[in-house]
């Protein structure tokens, strides 16, 4: 009796550990870890290595050196090793390369950093598995186009750039949202960038009666044009995108100007899940929260795929994941469901939420 009980409960413990053992998370880390993108990549690497460790995760990490031959040789490697999801990928040679592979493989694939349009857009022609925790590569000029016109429907206008692809593309999207909002800027014009000084621009301004102006172009002559309208006294507003998050040189922002961003991570994240990083000493900068938050996503939508007995790529779709960086939802495309742009007001100091935005 004893030794029948002794090897009924034997069995039962071996069947469990197997249970367990064939419900193990594998996760797949693709990160620059090599050549200038190396300190990126060790962001994705600590913050998807700590997200592992308090979960339990198993982690195969490989070096995809932000090229197309290094994003195929690490999908081999993560089929190789049969992992369940990828996270990471900031360079869109590496994850154009990986992804037919890891698609034949089923393997769904959470990027942190590619903003290519097409990645995600393509997804009825190639069949990607892909999923992008971040902006795509319009997500600013559209945020902006849109933000601003709201923002800005009973102002005086003006809309300038610098001549650059990045800066006319953001000034031609709003436009052309002005346009069809029936609203027109009192000025549009190229500035020519990098000057010490923009008082004939910020003159021209005035003389226009503009007293808010959107500036595609670097935070550099953006805090030069707010220095040189101070002076001049004209009350204008400048706004700008994301490209004001990088400080500007010896000519510090005007109080008052707009910035049209994400969030920085660290600012929004879990007061815990940063007592975690403080406590393991890793800095939560740049790719680190959002490598983590991919994790608590793939270790999720693993569950619910468990539990439906439906592919892992298909939790992944329509599904709110709560993560370290907020609530996350993908599209039909594998894009976010909304923007993570919000409107900032620099403060003499810093950069701060608009309120109700």
């Amino acid at each position: 009796m004893r030794s029948g009980a002794t090897i009924t409960a034997a069995l039962a413990w071996l069947f469990m550990a197997g249970a367990a053992s064939a419900q193990t998370l594998t996760i797949g880390v693709a990160a620059p870890l090599s050549g200038p993108s190396a300190i990126l990549g060790r962001q994705i690497e600590a913050g998807a290595g700590l997200a592992a460790e308090v979960d339990g995760i198993q982690l195969k990490t490989v070096d995809d050196a932000c090229t197309g031959d290094g994003g195929a040789a690490a999908a081999r490697e993560f089929v190789a090793a049969k992992v369940n999801v990828v996270i990471g990928f900031l360079c869109t040679e590496a994850i154009e390369a990986a992804m037919p592979v890891l698609k034949d493989a089923n393997i769904p694939v959470i990027t942190v950093g590619v903003r290519t349009e097409s990645l995600t857009d393509r997804r009825a022609k190639t069949g990607w598995p892909v999923y992008r925790l971040g902006p795509r590569g319009d997500d600013e000029r559209n945020a902006v186009a849109s933000t601003l016109t709201r923002l800005w429907r009973n102002e005086l206008f003006a809309i300038i750039d610098d001549g650059t692809i990045y800066g006319r593309e953001m000034a031609e999207t709003f436009r052309a949202a002005a346009e069809q909002a029936a609203l027109k800027p009192v000025f549009v014009d190229t500035f020519r960038p990098q000057l010490d000084n923009q008082i004939g621009l910020v003159g021209r301004l005035k003389k226009a009666g503009a007293t808010h102006v959107f500036a595609g172009g670097d935070g550099d002559d953006i805090a030069i044009m707010g220095r040189d309208a101070a002076q001049l006294q004209t009350g204008i507003v400048l706004a700008g995108g994301e490209n004001l998050r990088t400080p500007p040189g010896d000519v510090p922002y005007a109080t008052g100007t707009l910035m049209i961003a994400p969030p920085e991570w660290a600012d929004v994240a879990d007061p815990k899940v940063l007592e975690s990083f403080s406590a393991h000493k890793i800095v939560p900068d740049g790719y680190a929260l959002p490598a983590y938050a991919a994790v608590e996503i793939a270790k999720a939508a693993s569950s619910d795929a468990a539990g439906s007995g439906g592919p892992l790529a298909e939790a992944l779709t329509g599904h709110d994941f709560t993560t370290a960086i907020g609530p996350v939802r993908f599209d039909d495309k594998g894009d976010l469901s909304q923007s993570l742009y919000r409107v900032f007001r620099f403060d003499g100091t810093r950069f701060v939420p608009l309120e109700n935005n």
